[in-house]
């Protein structure tokens, strides 16, 4: 006697993979495993990436059948919950995303309207981990600490929240940047994958020239990117070029130092012909200095590159503020006499805190006082010796 074949089990919903995160190739091969006609699978696409549905049963080209099966095998989204925050009258939008596990992360779209010679645009800042094992002081996404990595639907499903929210209004999404929660190149693989769905025609469609990918200087990630070819914009967050500075702002300049990275920067712009974003998150009294704009001109002196000056925005851990702007002005004049092309980022979404992490760490809770002073206290005196030029002699952040 033939024994029946079992019925297929769902998947708990936090079980289920995020359909978005699949290839083209994977959901054909599940339509198949399915049943469906091949047509299908466009329909499918279509309705992930193109359309304003919020689950498969929204999804009205397809039979009620196949929604169900879908709705068994896939969830639509990973964002769970969004807690939408506005700022800047409307022109700032900060969403924090609740994930299947209860980890927070957060994304910000800012809009900016057309202007002479300028059309309109709308950045989304994407995060690539919950939480960041690099620690730069100054990010209050360093004081949650590592959470974990992001799946690949975990990391398009942002822009695909962004993008609904901007399709009802006739608009659409021109850049996303990898400059949320986390290092996006400890998580390559996943970063990856998400940058090929948001570049490729037959899904999100976005053009890899409309892509930042962010790094505090991990330099094996910056040289696979090479090796890749890959033709998104690299950013590296620079802060000090200074290294005993940097190993107080970036952790991570202690494993791979300022000069490393800008070695590995340097020969990623020659093999792609991409200009690299250098950041430096200004910081009152700390690297805002004649010395700082010199050690930066000469560590980028005749590269490809373009040098953007960012406020420090408020970290409830840290004894810093952030520069005048009297002071990030002349700081932006010396590099542009050394020769390097220079922009001054004015800072979105403050009354809200909507810089990378701070909405997360709000929902976190306040550390205990006497933590916050250790703390400040420890990066009172790090800060004090290494504008002295001294390094510091503790191990470098965990990095792979």
């Amino acid at each position: 006697m033939a024994i029946p074949e079992a019925e297929p089990v769902a998947l708990p919903a936090s079980e289920r993979p995020g359909i978005a995160g699949l290839t083209s190739e994977k959901l054909a091969a599940w339509l198949a495993d399915a049943g469906g006609p091949a047509f299908r699978l466009a329909q499918i696409r279509d309705a992930v990436w193109r359309s304003t549905a919020s689950s498969a049963a929204d999804v009205a080209t397809l039979p009620a059948e196949l929604r169900s099966r879908l709705d068994e095998a896939f969830r639509w989204t990973t964002l769970e919950s969004t807690e939408l925050t506005l700022a800047d009258g409307g022109r700032t939008e900060k969403g924090l995303h609740r994930l299947g596990d209860g980890a927070a992360i957060e994304s910000v779209l800012m809009h900016y309207p057309a202007a002479p010679g300028r059309r309109e645009r709308h950045t989304l800042c994407i995060s690539s981990q919950a939480g960041c094992a690099v620690g730069c002081p100054f990010c209050a996404t360093g004081e949650l600490g590592f959470g974990r990595d992001l799946s690949t639907a975990e990391i398009v499903d942002q822009v695909r929240w962004a993008a609904r929210g901007l399709a009802l209004d006739g608009r659409r999404l021109t850049n996303v940047v990898f400059m949320g929660m986390g290092e996006p190149l400890l998580n390559l693989d996943r970063v990856l994958e998400a940058v090929e769905a948001l570049n490729d025609p037959a899904r999100f469609g976005l053009g890899a020239r409309h892509i930042t990918v962010s790094t505090s200087g991990v330099v094996p990630g910056i040289r696979r990117l090479t090796a890749l070819g890959a033709h998104f914009t690299l950013a590296v967050s620079l802060h000090a070029a200074r290294d005993p500075l940097r190993d107080v702002l970036v952790p991570l300049n202690r494993r791979w130092p300022s000069s490393d990275v800008v070695a590995a920067a340097r020969d990623h712009a020659r093999a792609t012909g991409r200009r690299i974003s250098y950041e430096v998150t200004m910081i009152g009294g700390i690297n805002d200095t004649d010395a700082d704009a010199e050690a930066i001109v000469e560590l980028l002196r005749g590269d490809l590159a373009h040098v953007n000056l960012i406020p420090m925005n408020p970290v409830a851990h840290t004894p810093w503020a952030a520069s005048p702007m009297p002071v990030i002005e002349r700081f932006a004049e010396r590099l542009r006499a050394g020769g390097l092309p220079v922009t001054i980022r004015r800072n979105r979404g403050q009354e809200v805190g909507a810089a990378c992490g701070q909405l997360a760490a709000q929902q976190a809770g306040a550390p205990p006082p006497a933590a916050v002073a250790r703390r400040r206290a420890l990066l009172v005196a790090q800060s004090r010796e290494a504008l002295r030029g001294e390094r510091q002699p503790s191990e470098p952040a965990k990095a792979s």
